[in-house]
């Protein structure tokens, strides 16, 4: 089993999220994406904009654009959502035989040495990080990487949401994200 974990706010998920998702699993030939938005997520200095079951509903919606895709509750309740508990969860379940990729941003992945435990994070996982275009990042000793360099996508939740609170149906969600949005007046 070859599984990526790809975790966010997904504060809304949208378009570039799923590409991102699709290239990974079929560049690195992945069994499952797990799509797992955080509850309580350490680097982020400011709340969430939906609530966790909102922006879950909106990640299982997105995730049925392809079967390889699962919308996870792994990072559910009221602790905050550190990575390496997340993956020893699914390393329990999966077993040792399993390979797991861990998608993220180089933006992210340039952090990575103010994780929690972030050097069992490098012992557990290969990193597939999206290379953004000009963005140079430090690879920590140890760090299994693959770069994801065949995408260039410029779309920002922190936009999204602006243009949503301003009225506007960015094409940049799905429809039916977009409509779960409407339906339940987020980000208004």
């Amino acid at each position: 089993m070859r599984l990526a974990l790809f975790g966010g706010t997904f504060d809304p998920i949208h378009n570039a999220h799923i590409a991102v998702a699709r290239e990974a699993a079929d560049h690195f030939s992945l069994d499952r994406v797990l799509l797992i938005p955080n509850a309580i997520p350490p680097h982020k200095r400011r709340q969430t904009s939906a609530s966790y079951p909102h922006r879950l509903a909106m990640v299982e919606l997105a995730a049925s654009a392809d079967p390889r895709f699962t919308a996870s509750r792994l990072e559910e309740g009221q602790a905050k959502s550190y990575s390496i508990l997340t993956i020893e969860r699914v390393r329990t379940e999966l077993g040792a035989e399993a390979q797991l990729f861990f998608l993220i941003g180089a933006d992210a992945f340039s952090e990575i040495e103010t994780w929690f435990r972030w050097r069992d994070v490098l012992e557990q996982v290969e990193f597939i990080v999206l290379s953004r275009p000009g963005y140079a990042y430090d690879v920590p000793n140890g760090a299994r990487i693959h770069r994801l360099e065949t995408l260039d996508l410029s779309i920002s939740s922190t936009d999204l949401r602006r243009r949503l609170t301003a009225g506007e149906a960015p094409r940049e969600l799905a429809p039916a994200v977009l409509a779960y949005i409407r339906a339940n007046k987020l980000y208004i």
